[in-house]
C-alpha cells in the first residue's frame, strides 16, 4: 500500500475494516475527477495490517458485558502513529511549514457536521478518518484524535458513509473542484441558515396529467436584475 504524499493537494486518509466500500463512489462524478486533476489524493487504509495476530483482530467483547463487539485500541493508535509519521515526514523533506491536519473519529456522538466545518476543514491540508464499527470504538481513542464527528442524529453501520460526505462536502469547496467557481458560492448553506432558491431547465411548459407547468416568467425575461431579486427572495430560512 502506498504512502506517498505530495503538497499540491488536499489528501484524505481513511482508516476502515472494509476498504472495497469505497471504491463506486470516490471513482465517479465530481471526486473522480477531483483525483484526476490533483487536487485531492483520496488513500483507504485497511486498518487489519496493523494487528499483530494471525487472525488480523480489530475487535473484542466489551468490558462490562453487554451486545456487540467493541474495535480495539491497540492496531488504531498504531495506525494513527503511522499516517502522522508520514506527513510530519513529507512537511520536513518539503522543507515546508508543517502541514494542517486533523484526525477525525466518526461517531455517533460527535459534534454534527454543517457546511461551516466543510468549509473550515477545507483550509487544511490533510485529514485522517477513523471509521468505526460495530458497537462502537474503545473510548481511550479520543485521547488521540482531535474531533469527534457526527453527520446526523441517527445510528448507522460505520463510519464510512460519513467519511464519504464529510470528503464530498469538502471537495466541492477547493479551487477548481467544480466547473463553475460560483456554483459553491449559490447552493444551500452557503450562507448559514438558508437554502438555496429553485431552479429550472428546459422544457419551458411541463405537461403531466392534463396540467401544465411552466418556468416562471421572470427567469425568461433576461432581466438579469430583476432575476437575482427573484432568487433572492424565493431563498428559504431555515427554521
Amino acid at each position: 500500500m502506498s504512502y506517498a504524499l505530495c503538497d499540491e493537494n488536499m489528501i484524505f486518509n481513511i482508516i476502515t475494516i472494509f476498504p472495497k466500500i469505497f471504491d463506486s463512489y470516490f471513482n465517479e462524478s465530481i471526486l473522480k475527477r477531483a483525483q484526476e486533476n490533483k487536487i485531492v489524493d483520496i488513500k483507504i487504509h485497511d486498518l487489519r495490517q496493523w494487528t499483530d495476530d494471525k487472525r488480523r483482530t480489530i475487535d473484542d467483547t466489551p468490558y462490562g458485558g453487554g451486545a456487540g463487539m467493541i474495535m480495539k485500541i491497540e492496531p488504531l493508535y498504531k495506525a494513527l502513529q503511522t499516517l502522522k509519521s508520514k506527513i510530519q515526514s513529507a512537511s520536513w523533506r518539503t522543507k515546508s511549514q508543517n502541514h494542517k491536519f486533523k484526525i477525525i473519529l466518526l461517531s455517533a456522538k460527535g459534534k454534527k457536521w454543517n457546511q461551516a466545518l466543510a468549509k473550515k476543514y477545507s483550509k487544511l491540508d490533510r485529514l485522517v478518518f477513523i471509521c468505526g464499527r460495530y458497537e462502537g470504538v474503545d473510548e481511550r481513542i479520543i485521547n488521540f484524535v482531535d474531533e469527534e464527528i457526527s453527520i446526523g442524529d441517527y445510528i448507522l453501520t460505520g463510519g464510512e458513509i460519513p467519511a464519504m460526505a464529510i470528503i464530498d462536502s469538502i471537495t466541492r469547496l477547493l479551487p477548481g473542484a467544480l466547473g463553475n467557481a460560483a456554483s459553491p458560492e449559490e447552493e444551500s448553506h452557503s450562507v448559514p441558515g438558508i437554502l438555496e432558491y429553485p431552479q429550472y431547465t428546459k422544457p419551458e411548459i411541463f405537461i403531466a396529467e392534463n396540467k401544465k407547468y411552466r418556468v416562471p416568467k421572470i427567469l425568461l425575461s433576461g432581466h438579469h436584475q430583476k432575476i437575482k431579486e427573484w432568487r433572492t427572495k424565493k431563498q428559504k430560512k431555515i427554521k
